[in-house]
């Protein structure tokens, strides 16, 4: 790829500027502004096409003059995974909206890209229906929460949303429109034994994975997600929340082995443990297990019970009003302690534990062994770091400062990581200041990356799709 296509002042940068207005409308293509940012590369120019045929034109213009696209939808999640390469078209997505195609009572919708969840979410409960997705990113759109395989609490039983998907109309890096189901079936577009899907499914180049999966997680790297066909369902006629205060990560991995060994179909069971803070203490017996041995304890400290600070471990029971509540009641009993029910989530439901500016992490370990990498961040960040996330499908989220130096992010790293090597875990860095990013491994150990390798090579062989996005600078 030429380094000289990547500047606006170049000869020939009018010419782009121009043919984008044509593809786009005047008002929708322009040059990229100081906001127009991708993990801190600076786009050159921003393109918002009208619908799949005119995205289709951007991106065979960008092939045309060698440049590199990055699609965008809301940009919540912009500063997630690693810097690209270079950015010289920036693709929203903003106008590759609306549900499709959503027949009455068809258990499938076809969604455009840049349309927000919450808009989809909005227009399916006027037929009692809903997305059985809940990401936790404010205003995030379809697109973006599959390209960057986000889940909230929904998770623990319905999968990620990208497990609700069953097809895909994506652009390929040549701008042809490709349209698959879930198994792979190419149904549109370049569908013959010559394209970019096909191909890559007919060869064996990638055993086993579908390029429609391929796209979720890939961050853009492999292709211009257009609108996504997913599974819809009925709204639950009750919902409500089981809430259990808890101290350490031990005391959590036994109630959660409880409440799935209970059988009670949870539909999300999450964590929530703060950094400790000076809280008035719940009334709970001092001979409850969640607090002997506590220092504040009456029989190690020699006094009254003082302050604490208490987590929370959360379960949702979804379904007919009758059945809910007799799960509820069963539940109650399974968590004992001061477990509580109510028709409302806690605050920090479906809300990450981190801000923006600090380093989030991303842990992944099977259930039982959740405890440990807690305690093995806990000892490496030297305290507690707020924790937050799906205890019932090991998948959580963590918080360290911003202020940490890039050597101390990567030592920590080191440490959990080891941790987790022998628990067939992970912990991914989410996103992070661009010190931190630049200086560590954001990724860890990747037993997929050869076969990522192989399927950016087919799909995207000129690197011109969010180049240096994916896993391995891929």
């Amino acid at each position: 790829m030429a380094a000289a296509a990547s500047f606006t002042d170049r000869p020939g940068a009018l010419e782009i500027t121009q043919r984008l207005a044509e593809i786009c409308g005047p008002p929708f293509a322009r040059f990229a502004g100081p906001a127009d940012e991708v993990a801190g590369r600076t786009a050159r120019w921003v393109a918002v096409p009208g619908g799949p045929h005119a995205a289709a034109e951007v991106l065979r213009l960008a092939a045309a003059h060698q440049l590199t696209v990055v699609a965008r939808g809301a940009g919540t999640k912009i500063d997630w995974g690693a810097a690209p390469a270079q950015v010289d078209i920036m693709l929203d997505t903003g106008r590759l909206a609306g549900i499709w195609h959503e027949p009455q009572g068809s258990p499938l919708a076809e969604i455009g890209a840049g349309t927000p969840i919450r808009a989809v979410q909005a227009t399916l409960d006027r037929t009692g229906q809903r997305l059985p997705i809940d990401a936790p990113s404010p205003g995030a759109t379809l697109g973006g929460v599959l390209a960057a395989d986000e889940a909230g609490p929904l998770r623990h039983r319905h999968g990620s949303p990208c497990a609700q998907l069953v097809g895909v109309r994506y652009l390929d890096a040549d701008g042809e429109l490709v349209s698959l189901g879930a198994a792979g079936t190419a149904l549109l577009g370049r569908a013959g034994p010559a394209g970019g899907a096909a191909a890559l499914l007919g060869t064996g180049q990638v055993p086993g994975l579908d390029v429609a999966r391929l796209l979720c997680g890939s961050q853009g790297g492999l292709g211009v997600l257009v609108s996504a066909t997913m599974r819809v369902q009925a709204v639950p006629a009750s919902r409500v929340w089981v809430t259990r205060p808890v101290w350490t990560p031990l005391e959590v991995h036994d109630l959660v082995r409880a409440v799935l060994a209970a059988r009670l179909d949870p539909a999300a069971v999450e964590l929530d443990l703060p950094v400790p803070v000076p809280l008035p203490r719940r009334r709970v017996h001092p001979d409850h297990p969640s607090v002997l041995g506590r220092p504040d304890h009456p029989a190690v400290a020699g006094r009254s019970a003082g302050p604490a600070a208490a987590g929370s471990l959360v379960a949702l029971l979804e379904g007919g009003p009758a059945d809910v509540a007799e799960r509820a009641e069963r539940l109650v009993a399974v968590l004992g302690g001061e477990a509580v029910v109510g028709h409302a989530a806690p605050e920090w439901w479906g809300h990450y534990p981190f801000a923006p500016g600090e380093t989030a992490l991303r842990i992944e370990v099977p259930i039982n062994d959740l405890h440990a990498a807690v305690y093995a961040l806990r000892d490496a960040a030297g305290g507690p770091v707020p924790v937050r996330g799906s205890a019932g499908i090991g998948t959580v989220h963590a918080a360290l400062p911003g202020s940490l130096p890039p050597e101390r992010v990567a030592s920590i790293l080191a440490a959990v990581r080891g941790v987790l090597l022998a628990r067939q875990g992970r912990c991914v860095v989410v996103a992070a200041p661009a010190p931190v990013r630049r200086a560590v491994d954001l990724w860890g150990d990747l037993p997929t990356l050869p076969r990522l390798r192989a399927a950016k090579e087919h799909l995207d062989p000129h690197q011109r799709l969010a180049p240096g996005r994916l896993p391995g600078g891929l």
